[in-house]
């Protein structure tokens, strides 16, 4: 099954997305970083593309906190002078113009819930379906306790990255996983199936888009 299933991948581009954010009580969640490592299909086989990170400097009422540094190095002196994340968003959207594209995330309700929240400055991102890893791994490694990146990375053998929790590493590593799992799988078939198992709709898309998977 996995040339059939890499070969549909074919017809679209795909592009993991992660953010890192913080989490204010009340609030929802803004990102401090982002990171999107692009995938797409030539000769049979999952390639890496292009590759884009950013801070960003979060509103007043969600400034990172020293768990937020902890967990992942960034410090608020960092973010303090970089843009916010309306501006960066709408960097990255430009480069989403053309598709078809799909979005890949680990736990992708928390990717898609930023998405929406900022879906005015990355119209095209927002509106874009996405495939959850999480979801995807549970399907595959059902015995598994928990499907977290680390418990995944563990399973497969795959080096801990010196940086794990930074949104570059944590996006590459998301998408080597997504690329083992594809490769490895001999049950799933093509790019519907894997969108019966692991498919998120878009929170909040534009009422004129068709997404891919209607």
């Amino acid at each position: 099954m996995g040339r059939r299933l890499i070969d549909s991948l074919s017809t679209v581009t795909m592009a993991v997305i992660d953010f890192e954010y913080t989490t204010p009580t009340g609030a929802p969640k803004e990102p401090f970083e982002v990171a999107v490592q692009v995938l797409h299909v030539e000769h049979g086989k999952i390639n890496l593309g292009a590759e884009f990170e950013a801070l960003m400097r979060p509103p007043a009422h969600a400034a990172l906190t020293v768990f937020d540094t902890g967990q992942t190095g960034i410090t608020p002196e960092m973010v303090a002078e970089q843009p916010p994340a309306t501006e960066v968003l709408a960097r990255l959207d430009r480069r989403f113009t053309a598709g078809p594209y799909v979005l890949i995330a680990h736990h992708a309700p928390a990717e898609a819930g930023v998405l929406s929240a900022y879906r005015q400055s990355c119209p095209n991102l927002a509106r874009l379906p996405i495939l959850d890893t999480v979801r995807l791994a549970r399907d595959l490694y059902p015995d598994l306790p928990k499907h977290s990146l680390d418990q995944i990375m563990r399973h497969l053998g795959i080096p801990a990255p010196p940086d794990r929790h930074r949104a570059g590493a944590d996006v590459r590593l998301t998408a080597e996983i997504f690329i083992r799992m594809v490769t490895d799988s001999t049950t799933w078939m093509n790019l519907d199936h894997l969108r019966a198992i692991a498919g998120y709709t878009p929170q909040a898309p534009p009422p004129e888009q068709t997404t891919l998977f209607d």
